[in-house]
């Protein structure tokens, strides 16, 4: 009986430890990869120009109320591309204290400045559309 040693757990479990961690890297970097992707739709120019456009809106705002707030996860693609241009196409959930809205964002970038074609807020409970590339015509 002298001779006689335990294996240690790693040896006694290798052939399921080995495996079981090979997915759970894998899972792990599928992860982080969709949530890369939501940090980079967030933080975009783009969403930040809509954002800041809807937030700051007169129309919006009595609307939605104060304070307005994106929430959810926002449904389309943004694309870098040096070559043809980039792109967007956004649909941006927002919200305030007396309803919700989606934040359309859709335009191109060439050069250096992006250039929206469509950029309007959809009022859920009355299917309003608040267009924010219009100029306001009052005079004060």
């Amino acid at each position: 009986m002298e001779g006689q040693h335990q294996k240690s757990w790693f040896r006694r479990n290798w052939l399921w430890f080995v495996p079981s961690m090979g997915c759970l890297t894998l899972i792990l970097f599928f992860i982080l990869g969709i949530v890369g992707i939501f940090s980079f739709i967030n933080d975009s120019e783009p969403t930040k120009v809509a954002l800041e456009l809807a937030t700051n809106h007169p129309k919006v705002i009595e609307a939605l109320g104060e304070p307005i707030e994106k929430y959810s996860i926002p449904k389309g693609e943004i694309s870098y591309n040096s070559d043809s241009g980039s792109r967007v196409d956004l649909g941006i959930p927002i919200r305030g204290p007396k309803g919700e809205g989606i934040l359309f964002v859709k335009g191109k970038k060439t050069g250096k400045e992006w250039d929206y074609e469509i950029l309007y807020v959809l009022i859920k409970e009355t299917q309003e559309k608040i267009n924010l590339l219009e100029k306001s015509l009052e005079l004060t």
